[in-house]
């Protein structure tokens, strides 16, 4: 059921996608109008709808009805974070048999530093 749903929310999200792609581009320049000049389709009444609107329509309401669908087909299904996996009370590690890395020690040096004589001071 989640399959065939699933499939068919694809199939109407990409028709969707393609169907708003080829409409055509000029309706932005009367959203402009709005703010420099007069727009009588803006916020308006447009007349007819096309048969791409409504196509448009058709499919955006396909894809919240199957959005929905699968939201509510998914919840029934059971969460997967509710699932629980045998958990074994004691883990056997193996002790590490050098430094870790995080406390390595900085190295000593080999020999005590040369010290050279005091200067006498001048007068």
């Amino acid at each position: 059921m989640i399959t065939l749903l699933l499939t068919v929310h694809v199939i109407v999200a990409l028709f969707l996608i393609f169907i708003v792609l080829i409409q055509s581009g000029g309706k932005g320049a009367e959203l402009g109008a709005a703010f420099g000049g007069s727009s009588q389709t803006l916020f308006g009444s447009r007349g007819a709808a096309t048969f791409f609107s409504k196509l448009t329509t058709i499919a955006a309401v396909a894809f919240m009805v199957t959005s929905l669908s699968l939201a509510i087909v998914s919840t029934k299904s059971g969460s997967v974070v509710k699932e629980t996996l045998p958990v074994k009370e004691k883990a056997d590690i193996p002790a590490s048999q050098g430094p870790i890395s995080g406390d390595v020690q900085p190295a000593q040096p080999s020999q005590p530093p040369v010290q050279t004589p005091a200067q006498p001071a001048r007068k």
